[in-house]
């Protein structure tokens, strides 16, 4: 093979060598990004099952409020109701799993029921039957109100591990595919050193092969003059 030959067969290497790193560096971003998109997704469903358990406590807590205020808290115990019946449907529609499904339906039925009997526990306390205001919200509606939280809870928890788990499998991939990174990163940059070890072999090949070769000159030797 020629030293041009020999030459361009090394840059050919090291370009394939530059090739395979980028190559692998972008093949670990679209992954990374995707996993983080499963981390994200994960985080988000963890996120709105917490504030569902958060908003069944809530209205909870107002019902009972206004229970005891004459009626004062009822405006926060609806407005609280009803940001939960929106957190619950927006969950309807984000969390699709099986398991999921079966929770939010259990905390949509005891909804249900507690919306249900506070309509009665506030005729009665505008009918002034305190009473039955109080056997209603310390009885039933404190069973419905646990059936909702429990559900909940189930809920936070379910979306609390898997939210671990989409973390673990990010991290486990951002290490594997740095590795492979750093590695491909080696292999370019021991390329480039065989290209400069192979541009110097052949640069004092070039210089011996100039050095061998015979010296010609334009001066002839005068020919005698005849006497």
């Amino acid at each position: 093979m020629t030293i041009r030959g020999k030459l361009y067969t090394a840059i050919v290497v090291v370009l394939a060598g530059f090739a395979l790193v980028i190559g692998v560096g972008a093949l670990s971003m679209s992954r990374l990004g995707d996993r983080f998109d499963g981390v994200q997704a994960a985080a988000d469903a963890r996120a709105l099952a917490l504030q569902l358990k958060f908003d069944v406590t809530d209205f909870n807590g107002w019902q009972t409020a206004y229970g005891y205020d004459n009626g004062q808290s009822r405006p926060l115990y609806l407005s609280a109701f009803a940001r939960f019946q929106r957190n619950l449907t927006r969950a309807g529609t984000v969390l699709r799993q099986p398991q999921e499904v079966s929770l939010l339906d259990q905390i949509d039925a005891a909804g249900r029921d507690f919306e249900r009997l506070d309509v009665r526990a506030w005729n009665a306390l505008q009918a002034g039957r305190t009473d039955e205001v109080s056997r209603i919200l310390l009885g039933p509606e404190i069973r419905n109100f646990q059936r909702a939280a429990t559900a909940a809870q189930a809920l936070a928890t379910l979306e609390d591990g898997r939210a671990a788990a989409q973390e673990r499998a990010f991290k486990k991939a951002r290490t594997h595919d740095l590795r492979l990174l750093v590695g491909a990163s080696i292999i370019a940059a021991l390329l480039v050193v065989i290209l400069l070890v192979t541009a110097t072999d052949l640069a004092r090949a070039a210089e011996q092969a100039l050095e061998k070769e015979p010296v010609e000159t334009d001066d002839e030797t005068p020919e005698s003059p005849h006497v």
